[in-house]
């Protein structure tokens, strides 16, 4: 019999937040696919869980599919996580549960943390409907033409962006949007978390003689509740 793929939700920072559940499934599992094994090292020496681990990224992911699904039709248990947060959501995890459930394979979610959740209910902008739209590309042309395509979105929008791009990110927002507001959620459930609200250029200029760090979630108001301030 196939074994299954058990994908799993770590802490995004604060390594307090992983559930018993998680938590058993790596202790039971017989392998653990990281997308980062010195970053997930970290929480599995937190909870004494000892699984092996394996490299799973962007690098390897064509070869190392094909290889855990090998191993999976095999009969092996294998928990899939990501660096930070639900694996499939902008990182590789994608490739390999398409794959699974390509092949028949049983794939068990096991729900927890996730930074652009987190980032929308911490935001104070609406959360009854949003769009993620992960990272914006990083050429200033694609950057615009991908900000362009959203200035009339009604939904409120969730975007990752870098630190080392954030200043110029929020400049190109204020560019298309306007003064629309927006949340800059910095280092979410970590000892320095920081939540910057405002307006696009108010959040650029609060920012722009800081050195800001750690990852970033962007909430940025959609069009519908932009109107309703109005």
């Amino acid at each position: 019999m196939a074994g299954s793929l058990f994908v799993v939700a770590t802490p995004i920072g604060n390594l307090e937040d992983v559930t018993f559940r998680a938590v058993r499934v790596l202790h039971e599992v017989d392998l653990i696919a990281s997308e980062d094994t010195r970053h997930t090292k970290i929480l599995l020496d937190r909870y004494q869980i000892g699984t092996p681990l394996t490299a799973y990224h962007k690098f390897n992911i064509r070869a190392k599919t094909r290889q855990l699904v090998n191993e999976l039709l095999a009969g092996k248990m294998i928990a899939l996580v990501s660096d930070a947060g639900t694996p499939g959501i902008s990182d590789p995890g994608y490739e390999l549960i398409r794959a699974a459930v390509e092949q028949g394979i049983r794939v068990e979610v096991i729900p927890g943390p996730s930074a652009l959740v987190t980032a929308l209910v911490a935001s104070g902008l609406p959360t009854d409907r949003f769009v993620f739209e992960g990272f914006l590309p990083k050429k200033p042309g694609k950057k615009r033409k991908a900000l362009a395509a959203l200035k009339d979105e009604g939904r409120t929008i969730i975007i990752y962006e870098s630190p080392f791009r954030l200043l110029k990110t929020l400049a190109e927002i204020e560019a298309v949007f306007g003064e629309r507001q927006i949340a800059v959620c910095r280092e979410l459930t970590k000892r320095f978390e920081e939540i910057i609200r405002g307006g696009a250029g108010e959040v650029g200029a609060k920012l722009k003689d800081q050195r800001v760090r750690g990852e970033i979630v962007l909430v940025i108001s959609g069009q519908d509740a932009q109107r309703e301030r109005s």
